[in-house]
């Protein structure tokens, strides 16, 4: 009764604030863009200058995810536990992230190359967890600095819009035992056709010594490098997110299933699936399957 109560009102909470949010990006300059296009400024009429904030990533609460094996120990591949005991977790938590981009510099390369800065931020808090305090679990931050060209070819039935690379970093904050980061270089391709839109994104970790490396192995678990697609109609929105190792010998990855409806204007149910490795960074070698189940505010 009493997780009962406490779910109903960070629901009842954030759908309220998601009406407010409502009030605020109904108008026709809405965040909430459709296209590659649209979203990317790629096109002459969509261009809209710099130091202007949009939506990047999906932008959600879960009130309840759920997983069947959360991670009481967390260990680094080749190091201890990092604690004595197995932390008294609940396997059920809130998720939610945020996400934003904006265009630093706009036209300079043959007078159509972008450069975007981006920032995407995710949690997970056992809010539930009276007995720990309710303390967030785990917080990613995810800054990178994004250098975009639209492109405009036919390929393999799809209209090919953009393509370039990032410079990446996402870390957790935490002081050892717990500390885990990576910089990468990552590089995006990015085509549509209809209600279809596909992102590919392989990428390079940069180099960093043995004796500095808080999460080896990183990519053999959560992967080389991912693929989304992406189908909307009519208010719906079904995403897929794939990542993998790329190796034939021990491969790993992971699988995110988001299914988006609408409730009202642009407010949307969430139902969000994983199952693999590195469902955040504390569990980058930690295999799990959760559910979760909440709103969003914008998409992709």
């Amino acid at each position: 009764m009493r997780f009962l109560k406490y779910f109903v009102f960070i629901y009842l909470l954030t759908c309220s604030y998601a009406l407010y949010a409502q009030g605020l990006f109904r108008k026709k300059d809405s965040i909430v863009t459709k296209s590659l296009s649209e979203s990317w400024e790629l096109d002459k009429k969509d261009k809209n200058g710099t130091f202007r904030l949009n939506s990047y990533k999906p932008f959600y609460v879960l009130p309840a995810q759920w997983t069947n094996r959360i991670n009481e120990m967390p260990q680094s591949i080749g190091s201890e536990p990092a604690f004595d005991e197995p932390a008294d977790l609940h396997s059920t938590e809130v998720k939610f992230q945020i996400s934003f981009k904006t265009k630093l510099i706009q036209s300079f390369l043959f007078g159509k190359g972008d450069i975007w800065v981006g920032y995407t931020q995710t949690a997970n808090w056992q809010v539930y967890n009276k007995q720990l305090s309710r303390p967030f679990r785990e917080l990613n931050y995810e800054p990178e600095l994004i250098i975009n060209y639209p492109l405009d070819f036919n390929f393999l039935g799809f209209q090919a819009k953009m393509a370039g690379f990032a410079f990446n970093h996402q870390s957790n904050g935490r002081a050892d035992p717990i500390s885990r980061s990576w910089n990468r270089i990552i590089f995006h391709f990015a085509m549509e056709h209809n209600n279809f839109q596909i992102y590919l994104k392989p990428w390079i970790r940069l180099d960093r010594s043995a004796d500095d490396d808080d999460n080896p192995e990183i990519e053999d678990y959560v992967g080389r490098a991912e693929a989304t697609v992406i189908y909307r109609k009519n208010g719906h929105s079904l995403n897929l997110l794939l990542r993998n190792s790329l190796s034939f010998k021990d491969n790993h990855g992971s699988l995110q299933f988001n299914y988006m409806y609408p409730i009202r204007n642009n407010l949307r149910g969430h139902l969000q699936v994983f199952s693999g490795y590195g469902e955040n960074l504390i569990d980058y070698n930690h295999y799990q399957t959760t559910v979760g189940i909440g709103i969003s505010f914008v998409e992709w």
